[in-house]
């Protein structure tokens, strides 16, 4: 057998995974994790991007981060158990290392984001992400693509809603509706586009 046989499989599977991931098993669209900053920060387009920006950072960095601390560390330790913790502090650690560039490089971004920045380090998203690559038993590489791709999914998410929020600014909405009420329920009509995509790409 060709020795770059099974390397190219491993490739192609990371992009179907990675494809898969923005489209039709979308983190937030799909698995609704991460609607706390989804909802709060996604009435502004440039705050929503750098939010995004931010998030497709942390969680492809913290899948594959995680992915090594998890088969090298705690799988030969037998110390599945404290994959809880290991995570979360590396996740920590992430956004923390963000918060400090964004405040040296972006103050003013930093103002925006305000508390959904640190909100990152619980951001249902991020851990689901690397809990996910451990239950489907990714590799490395697929791992990566994982991350990639649920980071670009929520970030195609939230800037999509802030688009939408910004033209519902000026627009006239039934008192019931306002504020989180039509974010939710547009959120759920984008849901149901997304799951048009269901059945042409599966990363299992």
């Amino acid at each position: 057998m060709n020795p770059e046989q099974p390397f190219n499989a491993e490739l192609w599977q990371a992009l179907v995974v990675f494809v898969s991931a923005i489209f039709t098993q979308n983190i937030l669209l799909t698995y609704f994790l991460g609607l706390c900053s989804f909802v709060g920060v996604s009435n502004q387009l440039k705050t929503s991007m750098g939010l995004g920006f931010a998030v497709i950072f942390v969680m492809t960095s913290t899948c594959a981060i995680n992915w090594v601390a998890y088969h090298w560390l705690l799988v030969p330790m037998h110390l599945e158990f404290f994959r809880f913790i290991l995570f979360i502090i590396i996740i920590a650690a992430f956004v923390q290392f963000i918060e400090m560039v964004i405040d040296r490089y972006s103050p003013v971004l930093y103002q925006n984001l305000g508390v959904f920045l640190p909100l990152i380090t619980v951001n249902c998203a991020i851990l689901g992400a690397v809990l996910f690559m451990v239950i489907r038993n990714y590799t490395f590489i697929t791992s990566i693509g994982y991350g990639l791709g649920s980071g670009i999914g929520w970030f195609l998410a939230i800037m999509a809603m802030a688009g939408i929020r910004e033209r519902l600014a000026v627009d006239r909405i039934p008192k019931g509706l306002q504020g989180p009420g039509i974010t939710l329920f547009i959120a759920g009509l984008m849901a149901l586009a997304f799951i048009g995509f269901t059945g042409v790409l599966q990363g299992r």
